[in-house]
């Protein structure tokens, strides 16, 4: 379980890019919600501790655990149903020890490593109706769970991330194409249904944002106020931005007219501070620890190391794309986290711990001339 590796294989330049995104995330939350600060420090010092202390754990081993990490995952989504705490409007979260924590952001990490030892068991008969068939099934079961918490956002996440382990697993372009043949009109009927009157596919809320997003001019003091006022923010924040912390009266963040500025919106206190300087470098960050992952993946010594990396690359880039695509209103209100900068610890620690096993993943990588 414990292997020896070598010091110069090690990825130093992904665990750069990860802490760099953390410290910014811990930088920005001191100024949009300063009482937090502290707490966001020390989940990023565990969470980081936590990912070398992984990188060194020989993954083949951990992932023979595959179905305990299946079982506990629903477990622990199942105790959320029955016992978690509310807020918000969904009952997400769940108290042991006196900890709060949130089971659908450990989850994503968790279903990462279970495929990525049942797409390698099953890697020659990957392409059957059969290993398929099981393949859907076996996320459907947390996929649900998450999605009746309610969590649309992250069950979303959960599908789109569910699509790249099986691509990266090597599933037939034929399957891909056939799937895409299906997917996208049924997913264009499916919005259309939903946002008819009456419609129980979707929560009133949900159907309201989707609503906002169309028509903005309409819903711009509900639910289209929050995304107007990012753009805003952003925008105010031209090349070089306002400066940290600043107390001018024509900031967004200090009029306080964005609501959870530290999690969902924390992009739109980056562009006002920090302007397009700023924002930019949190994308680059974002953007190269997707490749950094991809360049892993690419490279790993058997494909459960490829599916793991190329999931966390994944899981980073596009959930950084849809709270970025929110914060400047490219797409509908979500509630997702900006990987490594939005106040969260679950998020935070489950992120650095998936990065973890990336690492180990580079460090048993094939070695290249």
């Amino acid at each position: 379980m414990f292997s020896r590796f070598r010091i110069r294989d090690f990825d130093f330049k992904l665990v750069f890019m990860t802490i760099a995104l953390a410290g910014i995330g811990i930088m920005v939350i001191g100024s949009a919600e300063p009482s937090l600060r502290n707490r966001q420090l020390a989940g990023a010092v565990v969470g980081a501790a936590l990912m070398i202390i992984i990188s060194f754990f020989n993954y083949s081993w951990i992932i023979r655990l595959n179905w305990i990490m299946y079982v506990v995952n629903l477990a622990l989504l199942l105790a959320v149903k029955y016992l978690g705490s509310d807020g918000g409007g969904a009952q997400r979260w769940l108290e042991l020890g006196g900890l709060r924590f949130q089971p659908s952001e450990t989850a994503k990490i968790l279903l990462i490593l279970f495929f990525a030892q049942y797409i390698m068991k099953y890697k020659e008969k990957l392409n059957t109706v059969r290993i398929v068939g099981s393949c859907v099934a076996l996320v459907a079961v947390p996929w649900y769970l998450i999605y009746k918490q309610p969590d649309l956002s992250t069950s979303i996440v959960v599908i789109v991330l569910f699509c790249v382990i099986m691509f990266a697993g090597g599933i037939s372009w034929k399957v891909v194409v056939g799937v895409l043949v299906v997917a996208i009109p049924a997913v264009a009927l499916l919005i259309s249904l939903a946002l008819q009157p009456d419609s129980k596919i979707l929560r009133g809320f949900q159907v309201d944002r989707i609503l906002g997003f169309i028509n903005p001019e309409e819903y711009a003091d509900t639910t289209a106020y929050q995304q107007l006022n990012s753009v805003t923010a952003i925008a105010s924040g031209q090349l070089e931005g306002k400066g940290y912390k600043n107390n001018e009266i024509t900031s967004v963040k200090n009029g306080n007219f964005i609501s959870e500025a530290e999690t969902d919106f924390i992009f739109a206190v980056i562009g006002e501070e920090f302007g397009f300087k700023g924002s930019m470098a949190v994308i680059v960050l974002l953007f190269g620890i997707s490749l950094e992952c991809i360049s892993v993946a690419r490279r790993a010594k058997d494909l459960a190391g490829t599916v793991i990396a190329a999931g966390m690359g994944g899981l980073v880039a596009f959930q950084g794309f849809i709270n970025l695509g929110v914060a400047t209103f490219i797409l509908p209100n979500t509630g997702l986290p900006l990987p490594f900068v939005s106040y969260g610890l679950t998020s935070l620690m489950s992120l650095f711990m998936g990065m973890g096993f990336v690492l180990n993943v580079r460090l048993q990588a094939k070695k290249t001339k």
